[in-house]
This record gives C-alpha cells, sequence and structure tokens, in this order.
C-alpha cells in the first residue's frame, strides 16, 4: 500500500508538474513561439524572445536545409533580413529554395517577393510578378480555386475574396507604373481596381495621377469623394488628410487651357495602353471575369 504521505508527495510533484506546463504554455503564447527543440523553434526563439535577429536567420537556414516547416522558415527568414536591409539576399533566398514548399504555398511567396522588390526598388520585377498573379486570376487559379481564401492581419483572421485580391494587385501594379512616371497607365489600372474594390487610398493614389496629367478637375472630383466620404476607407483621418492635402495642392495650380486635339490624342494613348494591358494579362477567351472587361464609359468621359 501507498502511504499518505507518498500520495501527498505524488499529488504535490503532479501540481507543480502541471503549473511548470502551463508556465510553459503561456510563455509560447505570449511570444508567439511554437513549442519543441527544432531548428525552427530556436530560430523563432532567437527571433521573438532573444531579439537576435543575426543568430535567428543562421537558425533558419538550418531549418530550411533540414526540412523543418521550410515554408514558415523561409517566409520568416526573409522578414528578418529586410529588416535587416539584406533584401536582395532574402529575394535570392526565396528563388532559391521555394521549389521545396508545396504547390498551396506559392501565393503566399509570391506575396513576400513583391514586397521585397518594393523594398528594394526592384520596379520592373514587381510589374511582372503582379501580372503573372493577375493571369492566375484570369484563368481562375488563384486561392487554388476557391472564391475566398483566409488571411491574416495583426493576429486576426479574416476571408479575402477575389475581387478583393484583384483590387488589390491591381493597386500594387499602378503604383509600380507611378514609380516609372507612367502615370496615365497607372490611372488605367487604378481606375481598374476602384470599379472592383473601392477604397479612399487608391483614390488618393488616382488623384496623384490625374495631377501628375495637369487634369485638375478630374483630380478634384476623385479626392472630393473622399471628403465627402463617399467611398470606403473615407472615414480614416489619414486617408481624409491626404486627400485635403492633394486638394490644396490643386489650387496652387493654373489648369491650362482646354484644347480638343490634346484631349483626343490622350484618348488615344490610352486606348492604346488599355488595350496593350488586357492583351498582356491574358489571351482573348470567350468567357471572361467582368473585371477584364474594356473600359468604353472613360472614353465618353474624356471627350466630354
Amino acid at each position: 500500500m501507498v502511504s499518505s504521505s507518498s500520495k501527498n508527495k505524488m499529488m504535490m510533484m503532479m501540481s507543480s508538474s502541471s503549473r511548470h506546463n502551463e508556465k510553459d504554455q503561456l510563455f509560447h503564447i505570449l511570444h508567439k513561439v511554437p513549442q519543441g527543440d527544432t531548428p525552427y523553434v530556436k530560430a523563432k526563439h532567437a527571433q521573438l524572445v532573444e531579439k537576435d535577429p543575426e543568430a535567428a536567420i543562421v537558425l533558419f537556414w538550418k531549418a530550411i536545409n533540414a526540412g523543418d516547416r521550410v515554408e514558415s522558415a523561409l517566409k520568416d527568414m526573409a522578414v528578418v533580413m529586410k529588416q535587416l536591409n539584406r533584401t536582395e539576399e532574402a529575394i535570392e533566398a526565396i528563388k532559391s529554395f521555394r521549389g521545396r514548399c508545396p504547390k498551396q504555398a506559392q501565393e503566399s511567396l509570391d506575396n513576400v517577393l513583391i514586397d521585397l522588390y518594393k523594398k528594394c526598388g526592384k520596379v520592373d520585377e514587381q510589374i511582372e510578378l503582379l501580372k503573372r498573379k493577375l493571369r492566375l486570376i484570369y484563368r481562375g487559379e488563384i486561392f487554388n480555386g476557391k472564391p475566398t481564401k483566409t488571411a491574416r492581419s495583426h493576429g486576426k483572421k479574416f476571408q479575402v475574396s477575389v475581387q478583393q485580391e484583384t483590387s488589390r494587385l491591381l493597386g500594387n501594379l499602378g503604383w509600380a507604373y507611378m514609380q516609372k512616371s507612367n502615370y496615365l497607365t497607372a490611372e488605367v489600372v487604378y481606375r481598374k481596381a476602384q470599379m472592383i474594390d473601392p477604397d479612399a487610398n487608391k483614390a488618393c493614389s488616382l488623384g496623384i495621377c490625374l495631377i501628375k496629367q495637369g487634369r485638375y478637375h478630374d483630380a478634384r472630383l476623385v479626392l472630393e469623394e473622399i471628403s465627402q466620404r463617399k467611398i470606403p476607407g473615407s472615414e480614416e483621418i489619414r486617408a481624409r488628410n491626404r486627400a485635403a492635402e492633394l486638394l490644396m495642392e490643386i489650387n496652387t495650380f493654373e489648369p491650362p487651357p482646354s484644347d480638343v486635339s490634346d484631349i483626343l490624342g490622350l484618348d488615344d494613348d490610352f486606348l492604346n495602353g488599355l488595350q496593350l494591358l488586357m492583351n498582356e494579362w491574358g489571351p482573348a477567351r470567350s468567357k471572361r471575369l467582368p473585371i477584364f472587361e474594356e473600359i468604353s464609359s472613360f472614353r465618353d468621359q474624356l471627350a466630354c
């Protein structure tokens, strides 16, 4: 028989072990560090607990080479490298090792690459990758054929539709064209994005495109929609302040006199640019998503 003192000792040991486990679990939850003793776990500990990014990168490399959560290790390592301004190295790492990741991971790796291209000013590479992702949408291959996907931001999960993802990609594409001072093409892309899923941030960018082309009246109409809170995101103070700054900028300019030949010339450029974009995004097909239909109403707007 087990004595009463032995039972009490065993119960105390079990209670102590239970408290230790609870404390250990709480530690991992607070620091968002997975449990275990693998290279990936050690890398996350170095990144999030020890705050040692250089050591984290070394351990992420070990995790990738050991086949330990390769997708997560590759993306997390890229984030740390970006923080250390080792963006070029992060790009090469993703290109070299993405083949070890499953097919369903390629989309998120593309998103990481786009962010890295943006960070280091590789605009042409960013444009090409964005167009490739838009072609996937055109062919119905985005989100592994599903209408929505689960995304995460600031620790919260939410659903993203194909339309929202398309508008987001077009917004990024418009920004990239702006970096090349191709404001006409950027305008076309931003208008397309706003047709699909409008928001105040992209409206501000569209306003900038119009200002750069000297089309102050059109820019004012777009920006006043934010001031009047007619589009989603207009309630955000940052968007309203940006729109107000741009409207004040417009007031400092003298609009150039209208010239019918100039308007027609711009319209021709617009149509040629739009057709080129449509050709690049995908071949002509009998069944196309509405987002890839031609914008016929915009030509009438320009001619007014």
